[in-house]
């Protein structure tokens, strides 16, 4: 558990593991509470998760979280061919790849639209690296 507080790259998953320890030191919910900043009904829970299921019960379950906008799998050729027409204007590609998308498509700003782009970069050159 220590070691997991203090080398895990997930700062919620740390948060949690402070929490446990705290408490395994005799603490009371409400000052863990006050310590990490939480309410002493979560730290109750976390408690409860981790007597239950140990470090797994402390990790965030998969799919919380915002959902993404954008997905690899069905914009990555398409959002390419937008930018490939259009290499030295983000908004004018933008644009191009929203004109291709289905109606009802939510809309998407540019900052997503640029962070999307990095993604599939970063992903090319590892790619291409490993």
């Amino acid at each position: 558990m220590e070691h997991t507080y203090k080398t895990s790259p997930s700062h919620a998953l740390r948060l949690r593991c402070q929490l446990v320890l705290l408490k395994a030191d005799g603490r009371t919910s409400q000052d863990v509470g006050r310590v990490v900043g939480l309410c002493h009904v979560s730290v109750s829970s976390w408690t409860k998760r981790h007597r239950e299921a140990g470090l797994e019960g402390l990790k965030t379950k998969p799919g919380r979280g915002r959902k993404p906008r954008l997905a690899v799998a069905q914009d990555e050729a398409a959002v390419r061919a937008a930018v490939q027409s259009n290499r030295q204007r983000i908004t004018l590609a933008k644009a191009a790849w929203e004109a291709q998308r289905a109606s009802g498509s939510p809309a998407v700003g540019r900052d997503t639209f640029c962070a999307f782009l990095k993604a599939l970069v970063a992903d090319s050159n590892a790619s291409v690296a490993g």
